[in-house]
């Protein structure tokens, strides 16, 4: 049986959301037809950024739970309004599956899913698998994991390592660094020089107030003349970064945002960042080393298991978001800028955990299952 038809929940965080926008592309160019049911408070301007590639988007009422009485009547009001809204449309567009991303964006389509008899399907972007996948899991034909988790037993489904479904253009868009500082150089009108150590700095797509601070180039770090930084402040945090970073050793490109990664991936050396489930996936499949500092207050902890999963290859290490201070990443470049060659080795060994065609993997997943069953007679 041919995958044509996919429903996929992806609304939430841009760490459930844009997985599922890069298996929808990917069945795109199969051939197929996939529609994004969002819910959750960024669903419109999901929608719009999947209108950009051609993908047809359906919007619901949801609400996250909550111990507070009246946002949980809330939430129940919501839900019980979202699943008649999803049954409604999985009417109309007749998927052959549902495929959920996490969190509780995925509970309305899930339970209408149920309702209709439609094949569920679960994806984790994370290395512990998230509350509203466990719950789900007990009506799901498989669970596609983005990494190799401790608590598989949690969850009552078949579990597949697939991996992590990375935007198609970062997966393509690996450069050499001479490529990627020339790109560089041009679209934001700098002077940078392959032959210089760079370091990428982050905090996520929102950013991060620890990294945004901390991270500072001291004058008198060794080499810190020939250093270039690149530093994505978050939205709201441009002007106050460049105050921050106003004294700066070393030269500067700070921006609000970058939609083009695989250019600074690819021109980076070095890399200090938060370890979403998306970002550790990236940094493995350009094999650059990472100074890891996991969201504190990732649910569960999940950030951490993320960032162990990898060190585990040797190619980061992880520094917990309490311990960070300006004289901690001081001594840390200046290990790196007097041993750059190890960094860049170790960096590489990421490599051995990338999963590059994660999408694809995912779609296999689907598609198998959904044959073996019709070839089995059996009702899907």
């Amino acid at each position: 049986m041919k995958l044509e038809r996919l429903a996929i929940s992806c609304g939430g965080t841009g760490g459930h959301f844009n997985p599922g926008l890069s298996i929808a592309r990917e069945l795109k160019a199969r051939g197929g037809t996939p529609v994004l049911f969002l819910g959750g408070a960024h669903a419109e301007k999901q929608s719009e950024t999947a209108a950009k590639f051609g993908i047809e988007t359906f919007r619901f009422d949801a609400a996250p739970p909550s111990g507070n009485p009246w946002k949980a009547l809330k939430f129940l009001f919501r839900t019980w309004k979202g699943v008649k809204q999803c049954a409604a449309e999985f009417d109309r567009f007749r998927p052959q599956a549902l495929l959920c991303m996490g969190s509780f964006a995925s509970l309305p389509p899930a339970l209408a899913a149920r309702r209709r008899k439609l094949p569920l399907f679960l994806h984790d972007g994370n290395a512990k698998i998230g509350k509203a996948n466990r719950f789900l899991s007990r009506w799901a034909k498989a669970l596609a994991l983005s990494f190799p988790v401790k608590d598989v037993s949690v969850i009552a489904c078949p579990a597949v390592l697939t991996g992590m479904p990375l935007r198609p253009d970062l997966v393509t868009g690996v450069l050499s660094k001479e490529e990627a500082i020339a790109a560089l150089n041009t679209r934001w009108h700098r002077a940078f020089s392959a032959e210089r150590p760079t370091l990428l700095v982050f905090g996520g797509s929102l950013g991060a107030r620890t990294i945004n601070t901390m991270v500072k180039i001291p004058s008198d770090l060794p080499g810190a003349e020939r250093l270039q930084v690149i530093r994505l402040t978050g939205p709201g945090n441009l002007e106050s970064v460049r105050k921050a970073h106003a004294g700066s050793g070393a030269e500067e490109l700070i921006l609000e945002s970058c939609q083009e990664m695989n250019l600074l991936y690819s021109a980076a050396d070095l890399v200090i960042c938060r370890s979403g489930g998306s970002t550790v996936s990236e940094l493995a499949v350009y094999g650059k080393y990472a100074v890891l500092v996991p969201y504190p207050f990732a649910a569960e902890g999940h950030q951490d298991d993320n960032a162990g999963w990898l060190a585990s290859a040797g190619g980061a290490e992880i520094i917990p978001d309490r311990e960070c201070t300006p004289e901690r990443f001081a001594n840390l470049l200046r290990n790196w800028l007097a041993n750059q060659a190890e960094f860049t080795r170790h960096g590489l060994q990421s490599k051995s955990l990338a999963k590059p065609r994660a999408a694809a993997g995912v779609l296999d997943l689907v598609e198998n299952i959904l044959a073996s069953q019709a070839n089995a007679g059996m009702n899907p």
